[in-house]
């Protein structure tokens, strides 16, 4: 019995494990290259940022965001417009699309929340309206940016000199010196590191994971709470220590910490706080759980509608700057199909399609397997139409066992 429900308790991390070694074998091993593994939190980074706003608006009762793509392309776009064709400063720039995209949050959460029409009606009227706003700022067009401070505030990556290489000056082939950064190269018995900032980084993260595991046992054992065993607890501690420094170690061996990874890690530690921490994270929870119970305990919950989709905006206006940045360009195009890869990370990540449940750990956990296997079809030359296929299965089969196990646990 206890066997059963550690399964179904940890079902899609098993089967992101799961997942991680089939393709490891069928792509004979390149999936667990350096480079691919620092490119997955890259290329998925919006995805995770996106996630985490979802996830709060799906917690209200199974509601959804379907405008997210579209705030993206309208915010990317008047980034790259602005930055591009009419060279704004990059700082005034990303203030302003961020305000853009939390005004657009803001106008549907006060539909959504006060005026009480249907989220699903709400987002979708929005979807079209930011779309076709965003191809209008583009005029049709694709824009690219040039600006390096800009990228370099999303997609550059963290060195720190002696640790990870060190500043070369060079006459180029037109007799001019240029300076620019040199990577170590120190071959050891797990391969070739060009930084070692990473490997420092991941053991005092470890240390930390293992000081808070101490200090959690030792609050809950001073006021007699019930606790796991040291075992359960220390082994979990010891498990998410390796996984850490597998990770660095991959990183060590590419280019070292990006921006990118620094801007998801953070987002993501934030709402897991929020959502796990405080009074108010708890009151999305209590919403999906029974509004009208959390109403007549004197919780405002059309506030609560109106701060998860004002968050959500956000949030998007923040993803159109981290997908101009990652691609360099924006088209009318961009951020199409991107809420639903939010949606599904959540779903697949254990939250409730009817709301009231879901962590932000089950998040990064269902917006990583998608990842992998979008990932690892693309190393084997998958088309995209199997990868829709394939995640789509994937999103049924969560959802399903999803509503399967509610019913079981009902009874």
């Amino acid at each position: 019995m206890k066997f059963l429900k550690f399964l179904t308790k940890n079902s899609m991390t098993i089967a992101l494990v799961v997942v991680f070694i089939l393709f490891y074998f069928l792509t004979d091993g390149r999936l667990l290259y350096a480079q691919n593994m620092s490119n997955l939190l890259l290329q998925n980074g919006y995805v995770l940022v996106m996630a985490c706003g979802m996830l709060m608006c799906i917690l209200t009762g199974g509601n959804i965001d379907l405008s997210v793509g579209s705030v993206i392309c309208l915010t990317g776009g008047l980034a790259a417009v602005l930055i591009g064709n009419f060279g704004w400063n990059t700082y005034m720039t990303i203030g302003l699309c961020l305000l853009i995209g939390l005004g657009v949050g803001l106008w549907q959460g006060y539909l959504i929340g006060y005026v009480r029409i249907p989220p699903f009606i709400t987002t979708l009227a929005g979807m079209f309206i930011f779309r076709g706003i965003g191809r209008l700022v583009l005029d049709s067009k694709t824009v690219a940016i040039q600006d390096t401070a800009f990228k370099n505030l999303f997609t550059s990556y963290i060195t720190i000199p002696g640790l990870d290489g060190s500043l070369v000056t060079e006459v180029n082939n037109k007799g001019v010196e240029v300076t620019k950064w040199v990577y170590n190269n120190v071959e050891t018995a797990f391969g070739t590191f060009k930084a070692f900032s990473p490997l420092i980084i991941g053991a005092l993260a470890v240390v930390v994971i293992l000081v808070m595991t101490i200090r959690s046992r030792a609050n809950k054992a001073k006021h007699g709470y019930r606790q796991n065993s040291a075992l359960i607890d220390f082994g979990k501690t010891a498990i998410i220590g390796v996984i850490i420094m597998w990770y660095c170690t991959m990183l060590a061996q590419y280019k070292g910490i990006s921006v990118m990874l620094i801007w998801v890690l953070a987002i993501c530690l934030i709402y897991h706080f929020i959502t796990s921490k405080t009074a108010f994270g708890r009151y999305f929870y209590a919403v999906g759980g029974n509004e009208k119970a959390t109403r007549l305990s004197g919780i405002n919950t059309n506030r609560v509608y109106f701060l998860a989709y004002a968050n959500m905006g956000l949030l998007a206006g923040l993803c159109g700057l981290l997908c101009l940045a990652r691609v360099g360009s924006v088209s009318g195009q961009t951020g199409t199909s991107f809420e639903m890869d939010a949606i599904g990370s959540c779903f697949i990540g254990g939250a409730s399609a009817y709301g009231g449940s879901g962590t932000i750990g089950g998040v990064v956990i269902g917006a990583l397997l998608l990842g992998v296997i979008n990932m690892g079809m693309s190393i084997m030359g998958i088309t995209d139409s199997w990868q829709y296929v394939v995640k789509g299965g994937v999103l049924l089969v969560a959802v399903i066992f999803d509503v399967v196990s509610s019913r079981k646990s009902s009874r």
